[in-house]
């Protein structure tokens, strides 16, 4: 989930030198304006270059794919199987004890894909380093279909080691929604109205983004931190978004935030049913707050995020596409 070690951007330091700093005169460029120069001076990107097209066809980026694949795979059997058990075992305040397993597991699983591929195992992650321009969109491609193959894999897991009642009872562990419940009547639809679980999907998703992802994107924070820090830090934030979109908008037929498209998408391929319903919410809610991420990066000082270097940058791609100078 944390960004590619082979495709984030060395990008340059700050000077802490301490003492007296000799000021440029009129003729010496800034830093700003050297990085304008540079960018003039270099050779506009092809639009192949910018979607990184030669990546569909890289057996490296391939085989970085099938970490994203198990990794996925693994986290979707956990976390499902954390969700149904801690229901089962029908301990006190169940949400915090899940929210702080989920958060463990994700921390665990980060360190163990980091060095293969970067360690996303999210869409959410893939298509913000995309926008982003940490990684192209053609990798990004690639993974994501990686984490929904993985996510398939991990659901029929769990399908093979679970009785059908359970699967019944908790969909698989599957993102929902509503579900029917008998009712005085009959059967009646409960859940939370897919309106509120939209917006609910947008505001989790940036959160993460902002709240942690941010620190594994910015290269002083990440180098200051520590690898093992920043994914912690986002084993939390998880933990945390997972405990929040389980009681305060806590209803019968409602699973939470997923966070996570491709866990999503999973349980809704192998369980199916009322898992579709709905499922819309757990994609688009997350693509927009990544572009709501996308812009806030464009927003910030360059000075903080030299995100104008990237080669595989959208804004880039949109340039290249409609003919403007680099």
């Amino acid at each position: 989930m944390a960004g590619d070690q082979s495709v984030f951007v060395n990008m340059e330091e700050e000077n802490h030198s301490s003492g007296n700093r000799i000021q440029p005169l009129s003729a010496t460029p800034t830093k700003s304006e050297a990085r304008m120069l540079d960018r003039k001076n270099q050779t506009p990107f092809t639009l192949g270059q910018r979607l990184g097209l030669d990546e569909l066809v890289s057996l490296n980026v391939w085989r970085a794919s099938i970490g994203e694949l198990l990794g996925s795979a693994v986290l979707v059997f956990m976390i499902d199987t954390i969700v149904i058990s801690t229901y089962e075992s029908q301990v006190k305040m169940p949400n915090l004890i899940m929210a702080v397993m989920v958060g463990i597991i994700v921390t665990i699983l980060l360190i163990a894909v980091f060095p293969v591929s970067g360690g996303h195992i999210n869409p959410i992650i893939s298509l913000s380093a995309a926008l982003v321009g940490l990684i192209s969109l053609s990798r990004a491609f690639i993974y994501i279909v990686a984490q929904c193959a993985g996510a398939i894999l991990g659901a029929l897991a769990l399908k093979a080691v679970v009785n059908s009642s359970i699967e019944r009872t908790f969909s698989l562990g599957g993102c929902t929604l509503t579900v029917v419940a008998p009712g005085p009547q009959g059967p009646v639809t409960v859940g939370l109205e897919t309106a509120q679980a939209f917006w609910l999907e947008i505001f989790c998703s940036f959160i993460f983004l902002f709240a942690s992802i941010w620190i594994a994107y910015d290269h002083r924070q990440r180098q200051r931190l520590g690898l093992l820090t920043v994914f912690s830090i986002i084993g939390i934030v998880i933990g945390l978004l997972v405990f929040v979109s389980t009681t305060v908008t806590a209803t019968k037929g409602y699973a939470g935030a997923g966070i996570n498209p491709a866990r999503c998408f999973g349980a809704a391929v192998v369980r199916g049913g009322h898992l579709w319903d709905g499922h819309w919410v757990f994609w688009a809610g997350p693509a927009i707050a990544c572009a709501a991420f996308y812009i806030y990066t464009k927003i910030i000082p360059t000075d903080h995020f030299h995100s104008e270097g990237y080669k595989h940058d959208f804004f880039g791609i949109v340039r290249t596409l409609t003919g403007s100078k680099r």
